[in-house]
């Protein structure tokens, strides 16, 4: 058993964080999951913006709905629900098999509305509608304005990845909203026990931005504490969260959701591959594995996993040193809160510009279309 697999030993499971259309025609993607024990597929809008304007896999596809005269928005929907359509397709016995616990492939709504609580809601349930699988994630972002409407789609019975998470509070706010859907589906009469979720709790762009800001203190009165954190904040916040999800979902409240048959909303480690040189390409990996979490990675971690991974569940060691290292981060006048909600804003735009791209690079394609 390859070190990817063997992850599942310890509760966890492997998602890809990629997806275009040939891996589903050409054995790759069923390769991972019969190899890997991959268990799921997270997309986004650069995920997209790649896969279809970085490469000639779709011109057909995209010249073909233009001829028929379809919108440039009506063309990129179509292609992503194919897409996703198809990897669920993929993942669909391993979803029955496992009475829906894994198998599931994300799509998201427009980053566009991030602050739109009620356009989140109707692309959402539109997006839901039209995959008509149930073994699909649809990804809502969990800013301020995600919150209510990560409620409201739950209460309906979508399930949702909540992507774009950065900052604790804000992570335990989305998982108390994810618990107030359920309690509305439950008091409507409805059946809890399919509804499903994960939340992504994005990990490298954290000590992306941090490190900077250590390297400047490491020039000062406190240079070995701010040599010691550098490169060490996201996965403290990460065992942190970890330590939040096993409060919330640990609660009485949530027992009594439990025993009408509601499953906890489990934690997905998003943003997992290395910026740093320096750092061991596996870290984002290796220090976050432990019982009913979810690690999304890109191809290049992936491989580097398969190859020299190290499993074993360490998901709770040095929990109080995590929280000793997030107090220090605020002794050095480094404010995390501030960093996280800036984080968050910039995720945004991240993804606003590579949709925007998309979306140019299929109007060019409208416009060239025959008549």
């Amino acid at each position: 058993m390859n070190p990817l697999k063997k992850l599942q030993n310890y509760g966890q499971s492997v998602y890809m964080d990629e997806i275009r259309r040939s891996m589903m025609h050409d054995g790759y993607l069923k390769t991972l999951i019969e190899r890997d024990g991959l268990r799921g597929v997270t997309s986004n809008p650069a995920i997209f913006e790649k896969a279809i304007a970085q490469s000639n896999e779709y011109d057909d596809a995209i010249s073909e709905a233009a001829s028929q005269g379809k919108s440039v928005e009506q063309i990129y929907e179509d292609l992503v629900i194919q897409d996703i359509q198809d990897a669920a397709d993929l993942f669909r016995d391993l979803y029955d098999a496992n009475d829906g616990k894994y198998g599931y492939v994300s799509l998201e709504v427009s980053p566009k509305l991030a602050h739109d609580t009620q356009g989140t809601i109707e692309e959402a349930r539109h997006l839901w509608k039209r995959l008509d699988r149930p073994n699909v994630f649809i990804k809502v972002p969990g800013t301020a304005e995600g919150l209510p409407a990560i409620t409201q789609l739950t209460s309906e019975g979508i399930s949702l990845n909540v992507t774009l998470l950065f900052g604790l509070e804000r992570y335990r706010d989305v998982a108390e909203a994810y618990i107030a859907g359920l309690e509305q589906r439950a008091n409507a009469g409805e059946s809890i026990e399919r509804v499903a979720s994960v939340a992504s709790f994005f990990l490298s762009r954290i000590d992306v931005m941090v490190d900077k800001m250590l390297d400047e203190k490491a020039q000062g009165e406190h240079a070995d504490l701010a040599k010691d954190l550098r490169g060490n904040i996201a996965i403290a916040s990460a065992k942190q969260a970890y330590q939040i999800y096993k409060e919330v979902f640990g609660s009485e409240r949530f027992e009594a959701l439990k025993a009408k048959g509601a499953r906890p909303q489990r934690v997905l480690w998003a943003s997992t591959s290395t910026k740093d040189p320096s750092f061991k390409d596996t870290m984002y990996v290796e220090a976050l594995i432990g019982p009913e979490t979810i690690n999304t990675l890109p191809t290049d971690t992936l491989d580097a996993y398969r190859d020299h991974g190290e499993p074993a569940e360490r998901i709770e060691d040095g929990a109080e040193q995590a929280a000793q290292q997030l107090k220090d981060l605020d002794k050095l006048g480094i404010n995390l809160a501030d960093i996280t909600q800036k984080l968050e804003d910039e995720g945004v735009a991240k993804f606003i510009k590579p949709f925007d791209s998309l979306m140019d690079t299929l109007k060019e394609a409208v416009e060239k279309a025959p008549a």
